[in-house]
This record gives C-alpha cells, sequence and structure tokens, in this order.
C-alpha cells in the first residue's frame, strides 16, 4: 500500500515559482515570433495533485499553451519546435533537465541527482480552443507522429470531453469531495503498474458520475 496525500495549495504555489518564472521568458524570447498564453490544468486544476510523502514519489504539472496565431501562419512542427527550443534555452537556469518529445506533450523535469529522484515534472500540451457553429466548445492539440517524425493538429477524443462534462456535473451536484476520497483510494491501493493516475482520475469520476446522475 501507498501514502498518497494531496499537495497544499501553498506547496503547489511554492513550486510553481520557477516554472511561472521560466515560462515567463519562453514569452519573452518569443513574442516577436508569436506569443501565447498558458493555463495549468489536469491534476492542478482538479486540486488532485498528490504525492506519497514516505518514499518522495514525484508528481506532475500539465500545462496547457495555447499559440495566438489567428491566420495560420506556422505549421503545428514550427509551433511546437519553437517553444522547445525556447524552454530548452532556460530550463537549466531553473534547475530543469531538457524538453522530452512525446505523443501529445512535451516535458521537462526537477531531479534530485543525489537521490536519483524526479522532484516533479512538467507536461506541456500545445492546444487550440474554439467554439464550433453551435457555440460547442472544442480543443485540438498538437499530436506528435514518433513513426513518420511528423506534427499535426488533431481534435481531443470524445472521451475528453465526456471526462469534463461529468466533472462540471459532479462539482454542480456538490459531489467533488466524494471524488477526491476515491481517487486518493485508488492510488494508494494501486497495484498495476501500468495503469497511471490519468486512469485512476477517470475511473473516480465515472463511479461518482454513474452513482449519482446514472438512470436506466
Amino acid at each position: 500500500m501507498y501514502h498518497f496525500e494531496y499537495l497544499t495549495k501553498a506547496k503547489r504555489a511554492e513550486v510553481k515559482k520557477p516554472i511561472l518564472q521560466l515560462i515567463t521568458e519562453v514569452q519573452k524570447d518569443l513574442e516577436k515570433r508569436f506569443t501565447f498564453q498558458y493555463k495549468f490544468s489536469g491534476s492542478d486544476e482538479l486540486n488532485m495533485i498528490t504525492y506519497d510523502s514516505r518514499t518522495n514519489t514525484g508528481f506532475d504539472f500539465d500545462i496547457n499553451v495555447e499559440v495566438n496565431d489567428p491566420n495560420n501562419n506556422f505549421s503545428a512542427k514550427q509551433i511546437k519546435q519553437s517553444l522547445m527550443n525556447s524552454f530548452n534555452k532556460f530550463l537549466k537556469k531553473y534547475g530543469f533537465d531538457f524538453c522530452e518529445d512525446s505523443t501529445r506533450v512535451f516535458t521537462f523535469k526537477a531531479k534530485d541527482r543525489k537521490r536519483s529522484l524526479i522532484k516533479y515534472s512538467c507536461d506541456i500540451a500545445v492546444v487550440n480552443n474554439y467554439n464550433d457553429e453551435d457555440g460547442y466548445w472544442h480543443q485540438q492539440i498538437i499530436y506528435f507522429n514518433k513513426s513518420q517524425n511528423s506534427y499535426e493538429w488533431k481534435e481531443q477524443p470524445s472521451a475528453f470531453y465526456t471526462f469534463w462534462y461529468r466533472v462540471d456535473k459532479i462539482k454542480d451536484g456538490g459531489f467533488w469531495n466524494e471524488v477526491r476520497d476515491l481517487y486518493l483510494e485508488k492510488k494508494n491501493n494501486n497495484h498495476d503498474l501500468n495503469k497511471k493516475s490519468t486512469s485512476l482520475r477517470r475511473e473516480a469520476v465515472n463511479e461518482v458520475f454513474l452513482k449519482h446522475f446514472y438512470v436506466e
């Protein structure tokens, strides 16, 4: 059994300081090419970042970056690689390793080299939010196809929208603490090394949603 607990808002704010300083430097570095805004998302947005104080298991921040490119002057590849190159200029200054590119995000990590531990990591997703003709919110994400070494914009899958719809319904119904309790229970009793926190969080949301809103 693990001993996960929630990271407090105060601790999160303390850890975020160098990340915010880093992003400000990147914004200044790229402002002549393009500007962007960003938002902490995922577990931080949901107030669900966990850590195991007994094992010093690292935790993750998820950050969405949205580039201001209304005229589509830059390709998906140009945008993502420009961001990664700029981040790489400043990462060492703030104690992070260089970016690692993956299918949906690029990641940089803060490491405790003496103990060979990852203290925490940041996953940066490059997104485009828009409303369709009927006013419904949509989100695209830059997707990296490793086998073809290509980048393209892809619409988020239907499960993405289902998840956030259920989150909103649960919060509006006043049941969010049930999700937090269930998620922590799942993390502390998870023995499947292939099951990541994202899957456990989705399970907790789905179970609480079905408990309170599902009608046969």
